[in-house]
């Protein structure tokens, strides 16, 4: 059994953890009316990590520690700001299977061994405000880290950490910050205890998520791409937590992200090498098509139930609701299963090697080194032309399922095309992001046209399914029906909206 809460703190340089004479007052500073002490813990944690330190080169870290009110095992996870996650299990003799499924995406199956042990003399203040509740917690630390190695080195300092409450304004950590500041309390240089405690016993450093690769020209169009690929590459490890969790948008976002990185590879195929990549779009498009059950159903439900819940009642027959919630909980459980499922096989963990891979030694092509601004916008074009003949088909053949298909493959292309403006917005500027706002309103007709083709099988099922139970099918019937007449409504309503996207000065503007 895992808990899980969101720390924001900051931690601050201290001159002494035996001495607090240097410790300002806190007293009046924005709400915080008293400062009481709380005593002082024992705390001794030992860090788990990978060999190469992946966890902490993803700025994350697990450990078991003993003493203070919350002993156990931890995992934490970067969140944005000052901020993390922490996910906590009971004590137990060795890594609970939950925090080491979570921690997966980062450690790529790797073996978890002790790096670091860090034993802690804390002094804990409270700071309250007026009606005596709890703004944050502020903490004085004296700190002694030991390697674990063959042979151990050891390192000692003293910090000072102010973690706030859970409802408190975050702004408190800012006016304290400024106050700290004036009396020389200068932030820590490390982000965490681990962070320091690897450097300073020489354990190693960790490769940053951020670095960029040493073959890759500054300036050029391959640094560009591969920015955004190591962002997109991020996203989907940090989402894998998630996704294992059924945190509500984790799967649609962490599916986003594999397109992303399908379409950035596709599009850019002058950059990078398409011999080393066509692979990784392959597992790409597996995984996407993996999460894509359960995110589909999450889609449809919706749409369903919105349908449903604007039908007059008189015009509900027969338990569709009922029928409906039943068909949505057994599919959904399926489908979060088949999730689950490819997050925990080998074709995943091979799949996060090769995204590391590629963002460590990226398969750069000579054009990677060139300037990015003609690379990149050649590269847009070509999605574009490739959508604009997707369009002009579709919209020439008769309504029918032919149509439906042209439609989604117009679909399909549309979100290519925007996907491609993105590495490019930082050289092409306006131009990128105006094509790709325009791109993006194409794909939204097309995207509700196809979620009502989708829509339309599904009912017919559960009308079907309704029938043989004996249940009448008149409701199902109209809810198809409002379906047909959304498709039809997207189909009169393309034309315009791709005449906004098909501007004659596309190719000018991108400098093309």
């Amino acid at each position: 059994m895992t808990k899980s809460k969101r720390e924001t703190e900051r931690k601050y340089e201290a001159p002494s953890a035996d001495d607090s004479s240097w410790l300002p007052k806190l007293t009046g500073v924005a709400d915080v009316a008293s400062v009481v002490e709380q005593g002082t813990d024992e705390l001794d944690a030992v860090y788990y990590d990978t060999e190469d330190l992946r966890l902490a080169g993803a700025a994350a870290t697990l450990r078991r520690r003993t003493g203070g009110a919350d002993a156990g095992w931890h995992l934490k996870l970067p969140l944005s700001g000052d901020s993390r996650e922490e996910v906590q299990a009971p004590l137990s003799p060795t890594i609970p299977d939950s925090l080491r499924d979570l921690a997966l995406s980062r450690t790529r199956g790797a073996e978890l061994v002790p790096v670091v042990r860090i034993r802690s003399t804390r002094s804990t203040r409270h700071l309250l405000d007026e009606d005596g509740t709890l703004l944050a917690e502020l903490t004085v630390d004296g700190v002694r880290a030991d390697s674990m190695g063959t042979t151990t080195t050891r390192a000692a300092w003293a910090e000072m950490e102010i973690e706030l409450a859970e409802d408190t304004d975050p702004a408190l950590l800012d006016v304290l910050d400024k106050t700290l500041h004036k009396k020389g309390i200068e932030r820590a240089g490390h982000p965490s205890k681990l962070a320091r405690a690897l450097e300073e016993t020489g354990v190693g450093a960790p490769r940053l998520p951020d670095g960029r690769a040493q073959s890759v020209v500054e300036g050029s169009a391959g640094e560009e791409v591969l920015r955004y690929v190591d962002a997109q590459v991020r996203t989907l490890v940090a989402l894998d937590p998630a996704v294992r969790r059924d945190r509500p948008d984790s799967v649609h976002q962490m599916r986003v992200a594999c397109r992303r990185l399908r379409s950035t590879l596709r599009s850019y195929r002058a950059v990078l090498d398409r011999d080393v990549t066509d692979p990784v779009r392959e597992e790409l498009k597996w995984l996407g098509g993996e999460l894509g059950a359960e995110r589909d159903q999450e889609v449809l439900a919706e749409r369903l139930s919105a349908h449903l819940s604007h039908t007059p009642e008189e015009l509900v027959l027969g338990p569709v609701a009922a029928r409906l919630k039943a068909w949505n909980v057994a599919s959904a459980a399926e489908a979060h299963q088949r999730s689950l499922d490819a997050l925990n096989s080998p074709r995943y963990l091979a799949l996060l090697d090769s995204l590391a891979l590629l963002t460590e030694q990226p398969p750069l092509r000579r054009k990677a080194a060139r300037k990015p601004k003609k690379v990149l916008a050649k590269a847009i074009l070509k999605e574009y032309d490739r959508l604009s003949d997707r369009v002009a088909h579709a919209v020439e053949l008769p309504p029918g399922a032919e149509r439906d298909t042209a439609l989604h493959q117009a679909r399909k292309a549309a979100k290519k095309t925007r996907y491609a403006t993105e590495p490019a917005r930082a050289t092409l500027g306006k131009p990128a992001k105006r094509l790709g706002k325009r791109v993006k309103a194409v794909q939204k007709v097309l995207g509700d046209h196809q979620d009502s083709v989708v829509a339309r099988d599904n009912l017919r099922s559960l009308a079907l399914a309704a029938y043989s139970a004996g249940e009448g099918g008149f409701t199902w019937g109209l809810l198809y029906g409002q379906e047909q007449g959304l498709a039809a409504e997207r189909e009169r309503e393309l034309p315009s909206v791709w005449a906004e996207a098909a501007k004659r000065r596309l190719r000018k503007d991108l400098g093309g």
